[in-house]
């Protein structure tokens, strides 16, 4: 008789299978579930209104703001239905994050990818070929001999502080205003000038003036060192120090929500209207690489109209020739280093360096044919302290010349030219690469602890250890360098000079007024403490700082003083170079 057939049905015998974790939606999911949404709707609101991304696939903010706002959904999700506190509704969590978790590893996937094939390792001759440059130009041909009535003297530190100074003496606007962050270097009249704009000195300032908006600019004169403030009929509305819609990049995002835009520069036209020239941006090497300019949007400061130009517009037009700044420095700068890098493409960068040649770390500006240039040093790809030439770019066109000449670079006259003056401790500003004689020279301004100028420096490109002198005025600092010239066996003819640069600190129609402070005002500007005097009898004010005469702080109402100021004045304030109690 057969056994009886034994069956196991109690499942003992077969491998356990993993369990999936329940899936426990919390109560109201639906509900959580819309939240979500309608948050990560906000989110997209909100984070457009500050954020400002160009809706543009070429842009890489898109796609930050793209991952931003799936993301934001995955965590509301989570903080709603509580999945840090209660894990059992974890799993509910996982399961609605598949799929915007899936979209922002797509997004993440295809921005990688378009990085990676837009990177000059793929793209390294289409890099060098964003800048043509000029090679076989000759520095004393093209760059004439130096007219020091033109050549600024004042780098863009130096001339904040100028006009800083000079808001600072306008008793109604230097407590509502500040010099902003904002200027621009620009041919004006024939004047090589720096525009400064203001902004408010605190949020509550901005919320008193915003209706009326910022009164005006202030106009540097980089070559006689003078500067004035200009009142305008119709306020400036639309700047980078306002806030809300009148806040300048975004006033351009809500017009041109698909644009890429550069960083704008303010400028004045030949009446002295002010202007926002904002650079539109473009990718020109594969999706996300080579970054370059094809037009710009004029906007308006006091109105906030917009008009669009093309970048050959901007270079053609008679009209449009007052325009000085298009592209940036930074971007000029970075430009030339792709073509100096990758001329013989990227393995070469890297490993042979035939003919690699990058820009050094300093840069100025110039003027020449009424147009502003960027010039910089250009050393091998060693970077040591020696140049190989210099390359000079018009801000306007992208033109670029590149001048063959072998010596200092600009960090080595700087250094150079503080060591003449080691003792007085000044600062020698970013040198201006001018032609004295035929000869490339480092023209440099040396300022104090205060940003004013107290001298000036010549340094020779070619042979800056020896050839390189100083003075306290430019005829005294020209002078020398003439003379210094001559002793090393190179002719160089007297330098004119005109009169009102030799002495460019000197106070004029010096005067004095002996009577009783009525009223005492102070302010900081520049992180300077200036105080404004009014004496009986009068209203007009002195103004005077304690970094000029410590004694103004221990002055009060009713103390009898006798004042040294200069008798030239700005809106009925005097700036005053002493005070004495009596």
């Amino acid at each position: 008789m057969a056994e009886p057939i034994q069956v196991d049905f109690s499942g003992k015998g077969r491998r356990q299978a993993p369990r999936k974790p329940a899936v426990i939606p919390p109560e109201r999911a639906g509900l959580k579930v819309a939240l979500s949404i309608v948050g990560a709707l906000l989110t997209a609101a909100i984070g457009y209104y500050f954020m400002l991304p160009p809706l543009n696939l070429r842009a890489k903010e898109f796609y930050y703001y793209l991952m931003l706002v799936i993301g934001s959904f995955i965590v509301l999700l989570f903080l709603l239905c509580r999945a840090g506190t209660q894990p059992e509704y974890a799993p509910y969590v996982k399961k609605k994050s598949i799929v915007p978790g899936i979209a922002i590893a797509l997004v993440a996937l295809f921005f990688g990818v378009a990085w990676a094939f837009s990177s000059p390792f793929f793209q390294a001759k289409r890099y060098s070929r964003i800048m043509p440059v000029q090679e076989d130009a000759q520095f004393t041909q093209d760059i004439q001999e130096a007219d020091f009535s033109a050549v600024p003297k004042l780098d863009e530190i130096a001339a904040k502080a100028v006009a800083g100074r000079t808001l600072g003496a306008l008793a109604d606007y230097v407590s509502q205003f500040v010099i902003s962050e904002t200027s621009t270097q620009i041919n004006y009249r024939e004047k090589p000038v720096r525009v400064v704009g203001l902004g408010y000195a605190d949020i509550i300032k901005w919320l008193t003036n915003t209706g009326e908006g910022l009164p005006g600019y202030v106009i540097v004169d980089m070559a006689n060192e003078k500067s004035e403030f200009i009142k305008l009929e119709n306020r400036i509305r639309y700047t980078d120090a306002e806030h809300f819609g009148k806040l300048l990049n975004r006033h351009l995002r809500f017009q041109y929500p698909t644009y890429m835009f550069g960083v704008p520069n303010f400028e004045i036209d030949d009446d002295g209207n002010p202007f926002w020239i904002a650079p539109r941006m473009n990718k020109t090497v594969g999706l996300l690489g080579g970054e370059d300019i094809i037009g710009i949007v004029l906007v308006d400061a006091v109105t906030g109209e917009c008009v669009e130009y093309g970048i050959d517009e901007v270079r053609g037009r008679e009209d449009l020739m007052w325009i000085d700044r298009v592209y940036s420095a930074t971007l000029l700068t970075t430009q030339y280093n792709y073509y100096g890098k990758y001329a013989n493409g990227f393995w070469n960068s890297l490993l042979g360096q035939r003919g690699v040649k990058q820009v050094t770390s300093l840069y100025n500006y110039i003027a020449k044919d009424d147009d502003v240039f960027m010039y910089t040093g250009v050393t091998s790809a060693t970077a040591d302290d020696s140049i190989i030439g210099f390359i000079m770019v018009n801000q306007r066109t992208k033109g670029a010349v590149f001048y063959q000449m072998k010596g200092a670079t600009e960090s080595s006259a700087q250094e150079a030219a503080q060591g003449l003056v080691s003792a007085y401790e000044w600062e020698a500003t970013p040198p201006l690469l001018i032609n004295v004689s035929s000869q490339p020279t480092y023209f440099l301004s040396l300022k104090d602890k205060s940003k004013v100028v107290q001298g000036y420096a010549m340094v020779n490109v070619a042979q800056y250890n020896k050839i390189k002198v100083w003075g306290k005025t430019l005829a005294e600092c020209t002078n020398l360098y003439v003379q210094t010239l001559n002793d090393n066996g190179i002719h160089a003819d007297e330098i004119t000079v005109p009169d009102d640069t030799e002495t460019p600190n000197l106070n004029a129609q010096e005067q004095s007024v002996t009577g009783t402070i009525t009223d005492l005002r102070s302010a900081v500007i520049n992180g300077n403490t200036a105080y404004f005097i009014r004496l009986e009898g009068g209203d007009a004010y002195y103004r005077i700082t304690a970094q000029q005469d410590p004694l103004a702080v221990l002055l009060n109402k009713d103390d009898e003083v006798t004042i040294a100021y200069d008798a030239t004045a700005k809106d009925n304030v005097f700036s005053a170079s002493s005070v004495q109690a009596r």
